[in-house]
């Protein structure tokens, strides 16, 4: 057990959950994007084709059918059950028809054993009696809500169109109905700060989803708050205080057991090309960012807690964590030989580690 800076004390288990053994056995997500389809406006901070690439027209059956099998060609051994997931817009707020297409078209897969389940996301507000009528009748597993913020004051000035209690209403409905529930949040977006994040985090957590992504707000071509951005009204995170929020975020969920399956934006080519970001705390590897900081803590907690020579420090981790603990472009490195003054610092890895320990020192 290894003690924080910030007074959090964790096990290598607790920690860090996506080592390369973990991989292995992983479910198999083929992405169908929808963006903005079925939502009934756009929000602040949103443009989903930046995101996804993909255009707001609907696709045909026959394209989509193709583009399932394509996916499905590529699937490694190595890799879990699969799964149709329907992102980028707001699935439940499509008109019936449509979904009932697109939910018709997945479970063909379903049927001829080719997919486990249906997986989508949608708005809270989107949780009625119809709509789970609807769905009730396909193979749906998983539903994703795009909560962003439990703050009504955020979520006004964001334009989302919703309240926090619309969460809590749509998670309690589909524990009923028994799906598997992941929630979205969003930290910086308008009028948040820190302590609105954190208040977020942990009223997410008191909802007890199955797992949540945690998504910083970067500034997008033609959306709104890039508007707002060019005139001075609103300013993003900067990336390294926005990661070191994150890691309080992740480790706040892992306390309460929760899966964070996913820390900043998918990179993807379609999102740096043409400059579609303008600003934010964006990295490719935000997530590696995240677990490198708390790698570095618990280092910086392990070296204060030893009275041995400083000249030579050794730092032994499991193998697939080395460059988590060496930190992006050896920052940790850096960091840890300034701190303590140490001449040589050596990080090893040690396969022989248990899940007890992050890091141990020798």
């Amino acid at each position: 057990m290894l003690q924080m800076s910030d007074g959090r004390r964790l096990t290598n288990t607790e920690a860090i959950h996506h080592s390369p053994q973990n991989n292995m056995n992983r479910p198999f997500i083929i992405p169908v994007f929808l963006p903005n389809m079925g939502c009934p406006h756009q929000c602040a901070f949103c443009n989903q084709r930046a995101i996804t690439g993909a255009t707001s027209k609907f696709p045909p059956a026959q394209n989509l059918h193709k583009m399932i099998t394509s996916y499905l060609a590529h699937k490694g051994s190595h890799r879990g059950d699969t799964f149709i997931a329907f992102y980028g817009g707001n699935f439940m707020g499509m008109d019936p028809e449509r979904m009932g297409m697109m939910l018709s078209l997945a479970s063909e897969f379903i049927e001829n054993g080719q997919a486990a389940g249906i997986r989508m996301s949608t708005r809270p507000d989107t949780i009625t009696d119809e709509n789970l009528s609807l769905i009730r009748n396909y193979p749906v597993s998983t539903i994703e809500l795009g909560v962003q913020s439990m703050d009504d004051r955020v979520l006004e000035a964001s334009l989302r169109g919703h309240r926090a209690s619309d969460t809590i209403t749509a998670v309690n409905r589909l524990k009923e109905e028994g799906y598997e529930i992941g929630l979205q949040m969003m930290i910086g977006l308008p009028e948040d700060n820190d302590d609105r994040a954190i208040q977020t985090a942990s009223a997410i957590a008191d909802l007890s989803p199955d797992f949540v992504r945690v998504y910083p707000t970067v500034v997008l071509k033609n959306s709104l708050l890039a508007t707002w951005y060019k005139q001075g009204a609103y300013t993003p995170l900067e990336l390294d205080a926005c990661v070191t929020l994150v890691k309080n975020i992740y480790l706040l969920f892992k306390e309460k057991n929760i899966r964070v399956i996913r820390m900043g934006l998918q990179d993807t080519e379609d999102l740096m090309k043409n400059s579609s970001i303008l600003a934010g705390p964006y990295h490719p590897a935000f997530g590696h960012l995240v677990y490198s900081e708390i790698f570095l803590d618990a280092a910086i907690a392990l070296i204060e807690s030893h009275t041995l020579s400083r000249d030579t420090v050794i730092l032994k981790v499991r193998p697939e964590n080395i460059s988590m603990m060496r930190g992006l472009n050896n920052k940790n490195t850096r960091i840890l030989k300034n701190r303590f003054n140490v001449k040589t610092l050596k990080i090893v890895p040690d396969s022989t580690m248990n899940g007890d320990h992050l890091v141990t020192i020798k």
